[in-house]
């Protein structure tokens, strides 16, 4: 065929194809608001019949190249936007980085916690996808109907981040200061006591909501009654209100567990177990995991006097966000005098 001979290009042809397409993927500000594609999908099809009813006939072929070329690609969302700052926020993050290095030079125990999404027990879909021969998919019950027999599960995580380990501990009732705190008990018997026979404290990260959350009164409590059994000076640090994401065992523990049970069904305790107990890393994480049956009823109330009593300091910096408990008993506070009743007025007799 000799040179430039053919049938032309689509763009060529039609000059003003590549405008009109470009107008119609645009961002909703810069967009037409009255264009048909406001509010649909815009998938190359409906892009060409929205293209080809303005006067720029154009298969969905020609509509997928255009976009490529002119930079664009298919896109899920990204959560970046955390809305509101907390204006001390990067300070904090140094704050807690600083103690976290203290404590680590000085050999002494740093974990990150927090409690894990909630999962329902049974044969429910799980996201994610897995091998299996063609044809023959996991069955799953066609809705998502919680089942009151098998319940729900709780996983509540240590994350140990000079060890790169795991303990999760699987809670059959309800997430509360109490449970949370008696996880990081059974952390510190089974397996934080003989990793760090020496230790004289211990730092705990911790998102600021939940119930290890810095206004949870009763998480202060348990961890005072924790510190006296175990001995320890117990020092948390807790990431700005917003910035859960960037406590250490949501990327270096909770991701892994989620990619480890994508696709499986979470029908039984042993299952979640098993599962949790299996998850691996390249980098060397090994994760425990043992179930918890115990009852964690809610509505727990801790006194103002009792929080005057607690034996805790508060840091200079964020004495909200950051403080230690110590190993001592609660200071007694002498109690206000009853006061005396006042004597019944009569004056409705007369």
């Amino acid at each position: 065929r000799r040179r430039g001979g053919g049938r032309k290009r689509v763009t060529e042809t039609d000059p003003g194809l590549r405008q009109a397409l470009l107008a119609l993927v645009e961002p909703a500000p810069r967009g037409d608001p009255m264009s048909p594609l406001r509010w649909t999908t815009k998938s190359t099809r409906k892009l060409a019949v929205t293209l080809t009813a303005q006067g720029h006939p154009v298969g969905a072929d020609t509509v997928a190249n255009l976009l490529q070329q002119e930079g664009f690609s298919l896109q899920g969302n990204a959560k970046t936007l955390e809305g509101k700052q907390n204006p001390d926020r990067d300070a904090q993050f140094r704050y807690l980085n600083a103690q976290v290095k203290e404590h680590q030079a000085d050999a002494q125990p740093v974990v990150s916690v927090d409690t894990k999404k909630k999962e329902q027990l049974g044969e429910f879909a799980n996201s994610g996808r897995e091998w299996h021969p063609a044809g023959q998919p996991v069955e799953v019950n066609t809705h998502d109907f919680p089942d009151n027999t098998l319940g729900k599960v709780v996983p509540y995580g240590i994350y140990d981040l000079a060890a790169n380990t795991g303990w999760v501990n699987v809670g059959t009732d309800h997430d509360t200061a109490t449970f949370a705190v008696e996880s990081l008990r059974r952390w510190w018997n089974t397996a934080g006591r003989a990793a760090y026979p020496h230790a004289r404290r211990l730092l705990i990260t911790a998102d600021a909501g939940g119930s290890n959350g810095y206004r949870t009164r009763a998480w202060k409590t348990e961890l005072a009654a924790l510190a006296l059994q175990t001995g320890l000076a117990i020092t948390v640090c807790h990431f700005p209100p917003g910035t859960s994401k960037w406590n250490a065992i949501e990327h270096r523990l909770f991701s892994h567990i989620t990619m480890n049970w994508r696709g499986r069904p979470l029908a039984s305790h042993e299952v979640v177990l098993r599962t949790i107990a299996a998850t691996t890393t390249r980098t060397g994480l090994t994760v425990h995991s043992e179930l918890d049956t115990g009852s964690y009823p809610l509505g727990t109330t801790i006194s103002d006097q009792q929080m005057a009593e607690l034996p805790i300091t508060r840091h200079h910096w964020h004495g909200d966000w950051n403080y230690t408990l110590h190993p001592e008993q609660p200071a007694a506070t002498t109690p206000a005098p009853p006061s005396t009743p006042a004597a019944p007025s009569h004056s409705w007799l007369f």
